[in-house]
C-alpha cells in the first residue's frame, strides 16, 4: 500500500539526520551524517553552515530516493534544529560570512556581563523570558555583525540553523523562523509574539536581517526541482529541537514534562497558553504555535550544557571508554562513586545557577577511585543537574510534575533511569520510540499536511516503555545531593 510520508529533518549539534515517518509513526528508514567541530580557541565552538547544509542535502536525497524505492510518497517535510546556534550570510551570494557560533560558545560572555552592569536584564527578562547569557542568540549576532566581513552596504541575513536550511532547500525564497526558535534569540517578545524593536537595538541587530516569523506547523515555502528531492516537497513545520521533543513526548497538557538526554540535558514542562510569569533559574520560552489562528503555547525549561558532553570528555580527552555505550557497563562494576563528584561545568553552569564563570570540578578523589567510580559520577551528574532544576520548579511554586517522560542517548542507561527516578521521586518512563525530537518535526508537518487530524491521533500514538518507580527507602539519595550542591559551589568559586 502506497503511504504518505513525512520527512522529519533534524540537524543537532554533531550531526544531521533524517527520518521518513508513516501514518502509523512508523519510522520507515533513516540516514545520518556528522559535521565538524571546530574550536578556534577555549571555550569557542563553531560550525561550517556549509557543511550543515551538505549533511542534510545528502541524508533528504537518500531517504527520499528509499521511500520511492518503497514505493510511497514523500508529502511534506518537517526541520528541527540546535537552537540557538547562529549564523550569518550575505544575501545576494547565499554565502557564509561567518562559521556558526554554536549554543555552547562563551564568546559573548564579557559583552553580556557589560550589559547587566548597564542594568539590561530586568527589560530582557520580562520581555524574553530568557536570561543574560551568551548562550542565546542575541550577542552572537551583534558579536558575528561586528567580527564579520560584511562589507559597507551588503545586505546580510541573520538566522538559526532552522532559518538556513529554509534559505538553502527553497533556494533563497523563503528567509523564515517560527516562535519556539525565534524565543532563543533574546530578541523576541514573548508577550507580543514578534521581533522586539527595542532589543534589536539594544544589539545592534537590523530588525530587517532577521527572519519572518511563521506558525510552528504552517507553510515555509517549498524543495526546488533541482534540489536534494528532485521535486517540490512543502516544509510543513520547524521548531527548536527541545521543544520539538515535548510536542513529540505528547506534552500537550500544562504540567505535562519531559527531560532529554542529549549533548546537554533539556527540561521542559508546559505551561499552557497563559502570558508566562517569569520564574528565577528557570527560563521561560515559547513552546509551539500550532497555526496562524492560535495563540503561543508556552514552556518553562531548565537547560543543563553538560551530559553527553560529559561522556565524550571520558571517552576523547580521558580514554575510559572506547566507546558511549561502554559507560553503563563500566559504572556498573562499582556499587557506587567512591565518594567522587563530577560537576562538568565545561561551558559553565546553566540551570539553576546560570554562572558562565563556573568551572568542571571532580570532588572526593582517593587512591581507590579508578574508572569505574569515575563512570558512575558521571551518570549520577546527570540526575543531579536534572534534580537541581525539579527543585527550581518547587522554589518557584509551580506543580511538581506527576511524572518525567524522558527520550535522548543516555535515556537507554536503566542505571541513570532508576537514579533517576530516585533523586526525583516520581515515576521517570522512556518514550518505547527513541526519537522524539524528530517526531515532534513529523508530527507538525503532519498536522499542516492532514497526515494526522488531531492532537488526539497523535497523543494515542505515543507509546512508554514500563516505569522506573522511586525507591523512597533508599537513605544514600539525600546525602549524595547534598554532595553535589557542596561540589557545585566549589565550581562556582
Amino acid at each position: 500500500m502506497k503511504l504518505q510520508v513525512v520527512l522529519a529533518l533534524d540537524a543537532g549539534t554533531t550531526s544531521v539526520r533524517t527520518l521518513a515517518v508513516s501514518p502509523s509513526a512508523e519510522i520507515l528508514t533513516t540516514s545520518q551524517q556528522e559535521f565538524n567541530q571546530i574550536y578556534p580557541k577555549p571555550g569557542l565552538i563553531e560550525h561550517d553552515p556549509e557543511e550543515i547544509w551538505l549533511a542534510a542535502a545528502n541524508t533528504l536525497k537518500e531517504v527520499s530516493q528509499r521511500v520511492a524505492e518503497m514505493g510511497h510518497d514523500v508529502v511534506c517535510i518537517g526541520i528541527t534544529n540546535q537552537r540557538e546556534t547562529s549564523i550569518i550570510w550575505d544575501q545576494d551570494s547565499g554565502k557564509p560570512l561567518h562559521n556558526a557560533i554554536v549554543w555552547q560558545d562563551r564568546r559573548t560572555a564579557d559583552r553580556c556581563q557589560e550589559l547587566l552592569e548597564q542594568g539590561y536584564l530586568n527589560e530582557i527578562r520580562h520581555k524574553t523570558g530568557l536570561v543574560l547569557d551568551p548562550y542565546f542568540s542575541a550577542s552572537k549576532f551583534e558579536w558575528m555583525i561586528n567580527s564579520s566581513s560584511v562589507a559597507p552596504g551588503m545586505k546580510f541575513l541573520l538566522g538559526t540553523v532552522d532559518s538556513w536550511l529554509i534559505w538553502k532547500l527553497t533556494g533563497g525564497e523563503v528567509h523564515a523562523t517560527e516562535p519556539s526558535n525565534a524565543s532563543r534569540s533574546m530578541l523576541f517578545d514573548l508577550n507580543q509574539g514578534k521581533w522586539s524593536d527595542s532589543l534589536c537595538d539594544v544589539f545592534s541587530v537590523p530588525i530587517d536581517s532577521l527572519p519572518e516569523i511563521h506558525s510552528t506547523s504552517g507553510h515555509f515555502g517549498s524543495t526546488l526541482t533541482d534540489g536534494p528531492l528532485g521535486k517540490k516537497v512543502p516544509i510543513r513545520s520547524a521548531i527548536g529541537d527541545q521543544q520539538s521533543s515535548l510536542f513529540g513526548q505528547a506534552c500537550f497538557k500544562p504540567g505535562d514534562t519531559k527531560n532529554t538526554y542529549g549533548t546537554g540535558s533539556f527540561m521542559l514542562t508546559n505551561i499552557g497558553k497563559e502570558t508566562p510569569t517569569i520564574n528565577d533559574g528557570l527560563i521561560t520560552t515559547v513552546a509551539w504555535k500550532l497555526d496562524s489562528k492560535s495563540p503561543l503555547t508556552y514552556a518553562v525549561e531548565g537547560s543543563i550544557f553538560s551530559t553527553g558532553a560529559t561522556v565524550q570528555w571520558l571517552r576523547d580527552e580521558l580514554g575510559i571508554i572506547n566507546k558511549s555505550s561502554e559507560l553503563e557497563q563500566l559504572a556498573l562494576t562499582s556499587t557506587d562513586n567512591g565518594g567522587v563528584v563530577i560537576v562538568p561545568a565545561f561551558a559553565g553552569l546553566g540551570s539553576p545557577w546560570w554562572d558562565a564563570d563556573a568551572r568542571g570540578i571532580i570532588t572526593g578523589l582517593t587512591r581507590g577511585v579508578g574508572k569505574a567510580e569515575l563512570a558512575r559520577a558521571t551518570i549520577e551528574s546527570m540526575a543531579f543537574q536534572t534534580r537541581d532544576v525539579l527543585e527550581s520548579i518547587k522554589r518557584n511554586g509551580m506543580t511538581t510534575p506527576e511524572k518525567l517522560k524522558v527520550d535522548g542517548g543516555a535515556s537507554v542507561m536503566d542505571l541513570l533511569m532508576q537514579f533517576q527516578a530516585d533523586q526525583l521521586k516520581i515515576p521517570v518512563i522512556r518514550s518505547s520510540n527513541k526519537e522524539s525530537t524528530a517526531m515532534g518535526a513529523a508530527y507538525l508537518a503532519g498536522l499542516a499536511s492532514d497526515v494526522w487530524g488531531s492532537l488526539e491521533e497523535i497523543q494515542n500514538l505515543w507509546k512508554g516503555d514500563d516505569p522506573f518507580l522511586p525507591d523512597f527507602n533508599n537513605p544514600l539519595s539525600e546525602k549524595l545531593y547534598e554532595n553535589w550542591l557542596e561540589a557545585v559551589s566549589k565550581s562556582k568559586n
